[in-house]
């Protein structure tokens, strides 16, 4: 297994009307691949934020390998 970043990625307004993206949450999966870490990752931010749907809070999802040192 492999270890994953998943991003779970809002755009937002800020100052000046200006769109900004936002990083709602950073979640460390231990997965096979990018999209079962993707698919796990959905279900413990759900959990982590009461929610039925992760895109209640999230426009979209970044997957990228962990960078660990060897």
């Amino acid at each position: 297994m492999s270890v994953y970043v998943v991003r779970f990625m809002k755009d937002v307004l800020g100052q000046y009307g200006r769109q900004s993206e936002v990083c709602q949450s950073a979640i460390e999966i231990d997965a096979a691949d990018e999209n079962e870490a993707e698919e796990r990752a959905k279900a413990k931010f759900c959990k982590q934020q009461a929610l039925h749907h992760w895109s209640l809070h999230a426009d979209r999802i970044q997957v990228r390998p962990a960078d660990l040192p060897s």
